[in-house]
């Protein structure tokens, strides 16, 4: 099903029944205090879930002239209704293990009551109860259209609870509560409607009556209350109430209330007369009740006021979240059929869209034609020279909602001239399927009567610089000068991770101005070799990323330094000890395989950072190294750590190749040489990682092609879409 259904049907229900909710919960909030208060009175005695129903009424005897009623309640707290030794009428708490008064009975207070009757029927009566039933089961529906939503959101019941990525407040909190309160949230809600339903007897009402023989009741052998065999083995917790004989008549008796059955008991033999189990519409009020006013928990009590609360930020975060894809409004000056420039859209929570804003009103204030809409709307533009899409990636690599039809779209809807095409791709590197549903368009765009103007240019987590340089290319391209504002473009980062430095070479000590760079995390930090370290040297927009190995348990990096480089200058200028803030980045798609028969290992540069985290966590995968650098010199400041590896079986064979000295070859041409064995590794199942240079990357990636071609007649994307084609190059 579409996930449009989904967000729309989970927007309607919330919009059409917040009112009702918004009330439900904050009195809701209130009530959850009510058994906590209750809870915390000092009439439970320590040996509650020990002590017998016949110790209990044999002590009650002893110290009471007459019982009428005794009763336990949610809180374990035992009330009785009788008659003293002085002749006056007590009702109240006593202590079960000796029968001593304790206190009156607590009464209700009136500011409870009142809340309580505004919570069930918000003084309406029956049709104030109806409405209340009737917005707790839209609230169950809410919550399993949000869990649908999470499911498609998360790639699964499987992914359920794995990272959400923090990139806008409402979005990420309304998520992650959702997940945690999405059990409370539904109990309540079907508690709550069960409930309502008991109300209006719309529930099996089954009636049962005791048969008693009463022509056979006879009084011996009498026994002591305390020999009686039911009172013996029933512990006092399993009681809900007792009702006493009214005389000393055999044809009366007790009767015994059960949390699952009513059992009734001859007043002198201890004899059980009839047992009847109660229906398990029964057993369900019992349990709904409890459940839905947390009465005898404390610790339910509290979960219920939590869940009440994240209801309360559900409604304000959804509502947030809502106005701000309204916000993003697409506005045309021209008609579609009048522009040069077409800017296509995809986004699903509104953030994609000011991007494609900016640059669409830039286009008009430079004089060009341009003309912004969703790419689900794609038609014929009849005077369109370029076309520049502009997309998120939703779920497992799937279409925003509002580019969900494009790809169909874009089959049977022919341009009537030819133009360029330009696709960006908005997305989080700590997803797999990083801006999958860019590269969808970009390739099915090939098969159109357009010619690609630009590779697709991905950007991570809403970057401002790599926006502009995607606008700077496409501006050098097409002959415009084009110039986005960073203003509304830009928010403070969340650098949410403290780092301590242990550790850092001399940039001055290698021939390469390369630097190894130690950081220690806190041990609550979880990361792992191949994620990514988001650092902001001016606190701003500007954020620089960095390959991470796990070395020990800390970061390790290894750094270009450049003369007039942002981040590597903000690097360089650490002392040891020194502590700064910045983002771990989760980079699964950048992993080191758990499960590979062999595995390659390539990469150029300080592109070995991630490998020597991986090597020093691999344990027993066959894995090869082909690493290239351009002098013996450059490679001093890794020899260590490789030669390490290859002592201790972590590295099967490492390979180094130099581009200024000896053969002066790239790490490319090792791979021809050793193609039979690469082409192997690919046919067996093995893993083929590449690391650096965007350069680099691109002849690899010719050469890797040749060889599947060649060797295992089957072309590189084969085993890329297979998993085992892993690359993270810059």
């Amino acid at each position: 099903m579409s996930i449009s259904i989904w967000r729309y049907s989970h927007l309607a229900l919330a919009v059409s029944s917040f009112i009702f909710i918004f009330l439900a919960s904050v009195t809701g909030i209130i009530l959850a205090f009510q058994p906590i208060s209750n809870n915390l009175q000092p009439y439970k005695v320590a040996n509650f879930e020990e002590i017998t129903l016949a110790e209990v009424l044999d002590g009650i005897k002893q110290n009471y002239d007459e019982v009428l009623d005794l009763q336990i309640d949610a809180n374990g707290f035992v009330l009785i209704d009788a008659i003293d030794m002085e002749g006056e009428m007590v009702n109240g708490y006593i202590n079960p293990s000796t029968g001593e008064y304790l206190s009156e009975r607590i009464e209700t207070s009136k500011f409870f009551q009142w809340v309580t009757n505004f919570h069930r029927s918000l003084f309406l009566k029956g049709i104030g109860r109806f409405f209340v039933g009737l917005c707790s089961f839209l609230l169950f529906l809410i919550a399993i259209s949000g869990l649908i939503l999470i499911l498609k959101r998360q790639r699964g019941i499987k992914q359920f609870f794995s990272k959400i990525v923090n990139d806008n407040f409402n979005q990420y909190w309304h998520v992650v509560l959702g997940r945690l309160s999405l059990i409370p949230i539904i109990i309540i809600t079907i508690t709550g409607v069960y409930l309502s339903l008991e109300k209006f007897d719309l529930l099996p009402n089954e009636k049962t009556k005791h048969q008693i023989d009463f022509e056979s009741l006879s009084e011996i052998p009498k026994l002591q209350i305390k020999d009686f065999e039911l009172f013996k083995n029933t512990k006092l917790s399993d009681v809900k109430q007792v009702e006493f004989p009214f005389s000393n008549d055999v044809e009366d008796y007790y009767t015994i209330k059960l949390k699952d059955k009513e059992v009734v008991v001859n007043q002198f033999t201890g004899k059980v007369l009839s047992e009847i189990n109660y229906p398990l519409v029964t057993l369900f009020s019992s349990l709904s009740f409890n459940l839905h006013t947390g009465s005898g928990s404390i610790l339910w009590s509290i979960i219920l006021a939590i869940a009440c609360v994240n209801i309360l930020f559900f409604i304000y975060s959804g509502f947030a979240m809502t106005l701000k894809r309204r916000a993003s409004k697409l506005k045309n000056k021209y008609k579609k059929d009048a522009c040069k420039y077409i800017i296509l859209v995809g986004s699903e929570n509104g953030s994609t869209l000011s991007f494609a804003n900016a640059l669409h009103r830039q286009l008009l204030n430079i004089g060009e034609t341009s003309h912004i809409t969703e790419l689900n709307k794609y038609a014929i533009f009849e005077k369109a020279e370029h076309l520049i899409i502009i997309t998120a990636t939703y779920g497992q690599g799937e279409a925003p909602t509002n580019a969900n039809k494009f790809l169909k779209r874009l089959e049977t809807i022919k341009q009537v001239q030819p133009f360029t095409f330009s696709v960006v791709g908005f997305g989080s590197l700590a997803y797999p399927d990083f801006c999958q549903f860019a590269f969808d368009v970009d390739k099915a765009l090939l098969n159109t009567n357009g010619n690609q103007l630009l590779e697709p240019f991905t950007i991570h987590d809403k970057s401002y610089d790599a926006f502009y340089q995607f606008t700077k290319q496409f501006g050098e391209k097409v002959g415009l000068q084009i110039s986005i504002s960073k203003n509304k473009l830009t928010a403070k980062p969340n650098q949410n991770k403290k780092l301590k430095v242990v550790s850092k070479t001399e940039v001055e000590a290698n021939v390469d101005n390369t630097f190894l760079l130690t950081l220690k995390p806190k041990k609550i930090h979880k990361f792992t070799s191949g994620d990514l370290l988001a650092v902001y040297p001016k606190s701003d927009y500007r954020e620089r990323l960095y390959s991470i190995g796990k070395v020990n348990g800390n970061i390790q990096l290894s750094i270009k330094y450049y003369k007039n480089g942002l981040g590597s200058n903000y690097l360089n200028d650490f002392k040891i000890n020194e502590k700064f803030k910045a983002r771990i980045i989760q980079n699964s798609a950048f992993h080191f395989p758990k499960k590979a028969s062999r595995v390659i290992l390539i990469a150029n540069g300080t592109g070995i950072a991630p490998y020597l985290g991986m090597l020093h966590q691999n344990k027993r995968t066959e894995t090869h190294l082909y690493f290239g650098l351009r002098t013996q010199a450059s490679f001093s400041m890794y020899s260590n750590q490789i030669n390490a590896f290859l002592q201790q079986k972590k590295l099967t064979k490492s390979n180094l190749v130099l581009s200024q000295e000896a053969k002066k070859q790239y790490v490319q041409d090792a791979l021809s040489l050793d193609a039979a064995f690469v082409a192997q590794t690919l046919y067996n199942g093995g893993v083929v990682m590449i690391c650096g240079s965007l350069a680099m990357q691109k002849g690899v990636l010719s050469v890797l092609e040749s060889i599947c071609v060649k060797y295992n007649n089957k072309p590189l994307s084969y085993y890329q879409n297979n998993q085992q084609l892993k690359m993270d190059c810059y």
